[in-house]
């Protein structure tokens, strides 16, 4: 019998993973995705822990959601509701406690075991809570991925032992778990054989990777290339990554490997040194723009996308100023930036020394002041050039698809509906402070 599944995602790219690979899990039980919640015979909301009152959040939503399960309960569709992902992980009890009416909590380790718990949770009326952390690794239990379009993710590291003191990835993923290299060949091939031309390597310190081999363990710039053997793969690119693990082998696979795109999502979060010993965050800022100058001396026109958190405990205005500085020098092409929000558990929560909101809300109002503009400029030195592009979505209108060029930029193109999931070169026409319009070179046949 068909059951219908949605799923509500928050967070990363990793966490848009973890969502496709449970619906993978819960196919054979019948189960196939909606967009419409009150049509679904199951919920599952994927939280994430990262962003400001993640956890007060994810009670809204559920609040919203239990209304619509009284509503299928009342026609006699009974609706299963899971919580799924970091907060599951890290308020499991307190979830169960404060919404009874949900059914499920899972941490991100264990979605591998959903049917079980479906079972379980369909028998005993709710109530099954699963956040260990399983000795066996999930990956080795999943079934392969489905490949839904040109693009897809592949999760090849989880977890974290950097325990920056903001950051609640190693309490609620664990430790780091790198999959070994012929598991992620493997996975790879299945994707291209699919159709499958781009795929973005996952991890929370992906450039951590460490994978097993017959001759030992090798590092992420050797995972990529042998993964650039593949043919048909067209593309690489990989997220999210920490500055002590930008090694010699990565960085010269940047240089010599052409499917590996030129971009870099390399999260600072400050330009202060002293903020960056606070974070433990293991560099300094000249550590930083180092490895960019190698970056840039290896691959000239690479793009480069960073996090920042202003307002952390005891920032002074010398040390904001110092993150400008370093915006200013390294010019990113991206940036998300955010105040600081004190996460439970954490080091810097417990910090006597907070930065009060209002200054926060000032500080970030003038570093996205200045990201924006070195945005907008890296856009605008786009104008006129042709590059090849995914066109892998729909736009906002009719008539038109979106895209990435190879430096991570969205771009807009009026063209086809046919030519979705097709590679198409494309000149830079129009220049924005967070994408850029483009125009068809020419229409090539779809892949």
């Amino acid at each position: 019998m068909v059951k219908k599944l949605f799923i509500k995602t928050y967070g990363c790219q990793m966490n848009v993973y973890d969502s496709a690979r449970m619906a993978d899990v819960l196919a054979p039980l019948g189960y196939q995705m909606t967009t419409v919640p009150t049509d679904a015979d199951m919920v599952i909301v994927n939280t994430c822990h990262i962003r400001e009152h993640a956890a007060e959040k994810v009670f809204s939503e559920l609040g919203r959601l239990h209304q619509i399960k009284k509503d299928r309960a009342a026609r006699c569709a009974p609706t299963l509701l899971a919580v799924a992902g970091c907060v599951a992980q890290a308020e499991g009890e307190a979830i169960l406690a404060r919404a009874p009416y949900v059914d499920i909590v899972l941490g991100p380790q264990t979605y591998h075991r959903l049917p079980e718990m479906v079972a379980r949770a369909s028998r005993a009326g709710g109530g099954v809570l699963e956040t260990d952390f399983p000795a066996m690794p999930k990956f080795d239990h999943l079934p392969p991925p489905r490949a839904e379009g040109i693009t897809a993710f592949l999760s090849v590291q989880e977890g974290c032992d950097k325990f920056c003191s903001f950051c609640v990835v190693p309490y609620t993923r664990g430790a780091e778990y790198s999959r070994p290299l012929a598991a992620i060949v493997a996975e790879a091939e299945g994707l291209v054989a699919a159709g499958v031309r781009e795929i973005t390597l996952l991890g929370q310190n992906v450039n951590g990777y460490h994978g097993a081999t017959a001759a030992g363990s090798v590092g992420l710039g050797r995972l990529i290339r042998r993964l650039a053997e593949i043919p048909g793969l067209l593309r690489l690119r990989y997220t999210t990554s920490h500055p002590c693990d930008m090694d010699d082998d990565l960085i010269a696979a940047h240089r010599d490997v052409a499917p590996l795109m030129p971009f870099l999502h390399l999260p600072v979060q400050s330009g202060s040194d002293s903020v960056l010993a606070a974070m433990n965050r293991r560099h300094r800022a000249e550590d930083y723009c180092r490895i960019i100058d190698r970056l840039r001396a290896a691959v000239p026109d690479i793009a480069l996308s960073s996090d920042f958190i202003v307002g952390y405990p005891g920032e002074s205005d010398a040390d904001f100023d110092a993150t400008l500085a370093l915006v200013d020098r390294i010019g990113f092409a991206q940036a998300y930036s955010f105040m600081f929000s004190a996460r439970p558990g954490t080091p810097a929560a417990a910090s006597s020394d907070q930065v009060p909101d209002s200054v926060k809300r000032q500080r970030l109002a003038m570093l996205q002041v200045s990201l924006r503009r070195h945005s907008l400029a890296y856009n605008r030195a786009s104008l006129g050039r042709s590059c090849d592009v995914i066109l892998d979505r729909p736009g906002r209108r009719a008539g038109q698809l979106l895209g990435r060029t190879p430096h991570m930029q969205p771009v807009f193109v009026d063209a086809p509906a046919s030519l979705l999931h097709s590679v198409q070169t494309v000149t830079i026409t129009a220049a924005y402070g967070n994408s850029v319009g483009g125009a068809l070179v020419a229409e090539r046949a779809c892949a």
